[in-house]
């Protein structure tokens, strides 16, 4: 659509969204309007940018507590960069050790090295009590318990619960703890069937750098216009540039993506610039695009909706 703003964008998807989906399921539950997460929050809390918010199971970062407990692992993990995270599996403690060995397994197909876990005994009557006893853990001759139980109020732990662990790069350990989030909200069926949850997801990163070759590239493609006042961090400091991006999300899945679109000669050839086009190709591939910038092209952008997933959910 030409001539519009991303709310406009995004009130009309949830309008048609919401229509779509009464008219295919009259008795849904919706929430409506839809939340609507940042990305950076929609990681912190989730570990992904496409979270099912049917059920809870938010994510917690140990990372601070991680580092000062006398734990090496822990310690060398956050020193080089990374980052310690958990969740709470509520009435999980008593977990034997071969369904630890499964949801271990989970979090290795998902790129970590592993998982540690703290299971609290439903003997003690609050996280205060806690005696040694009271836990179960391969950290435990490593961590004292006072850290443990700091750890544990972090997680919002209950005695009897199971605080699942991951530590790591942050991209592993997000991905590693959010296919986990899933598998026990699955196992532990907090998952209404009837449910439809919506999610708008905005302010994406408009840059990410490739771990391997170090290199920039667009986190959506190269036409999504930065932030007003983002344009100047382009060159300076492409990590923090945020995006005129948005997704829309529903029960964990990505069901559209949109932005709103570059118009101006200079900001795109300075976005080809950075992710490494040179002059001559950024010339044969999209001079016409750019010569059209020239002759006043009005600001416009849209949304791509995924019609093979609607029908899917």
């Amino acid at each position: 659509m030409s001539f519009v703003e991303q709310e406009d964008i995004l009130n009309l998807i949830e309008e048609l969204y919401i229509w779509v989906t009464e008219k295919s399921i009259p008795d849904a539950q919706l929430q409506k309007p839809f939340p609507r997460l940042s990305y950076n929050e929609a990681i912190e809390r989730f570990g992904s940018d496409k979270p099912d918010l049917r059920f809870g199971l938010e994510l917690s970062t140990l990372s601070d507590l991680a580092e000062d407990s006398g734990f090496g692992v822990f310690k060398s993990v956050v020193s080089s960069g990374g980052t310690v995270r958990t969740f709470t599996a509520p009435g999980c403690a008593a977990y034997p050790r071969k369904t630890i060995d499964e949801l271990t397994e989970i979090v290795k197909s998902s790129g970590a090295h592993g998982m540690m876990y703290i299971a609290l005994s439903d003997e003690a009557e609050s996280i205060e009590t806690l005696e040694p006893n009271h836990v179960r853990s391969v950290i435990k001759s490593h961590v004292e318990l006072d850290t443990i139980k700091a750890m544990a109020h972090r997680a919002g732990a209950a005695p009897g619960d199971l605080m699942l662990i991951v530590a790591g790069a942050a991209g592993v350990v997000n991905t590693a703890l959010s296919n986990l989030r899933g598998e026990m909200a699955r196992r532990l069926d907090l998952i209404d069937p009837n449910e439809v949850s919506y999610l708008i997801v905005l302010d994406f990163p408009l840059f990410e750098l490739d771990p391997v070759t170090e290199k920039w590239g667009a986190m959506h493609h190269m036409f999504s216009s930065p932030q007003p006042g983002h344009e100047d961090k382009i060159e300076s400091d492409p990590g923090s540039v945020v995006g005129q991006l948005y997704d829309l999300v529903c029960n964990g899945i990505e069901l559209g993506s949109g932005s709103i679109r570059i118009t101006d000669r200079e900001i795109q050839e300075r976005v080809f610039a950075l992710i490494g086009y040179s002059p001559k190709a950024v010339d044969e591939r999209f001079g016409h695009l750019l010569r059209a910038f020239e002759y006043g092209a009005p600001p416009h952008g849209g949304s791509a909706p995924g019609i093979d997933r609607i029908i899917m959910l």
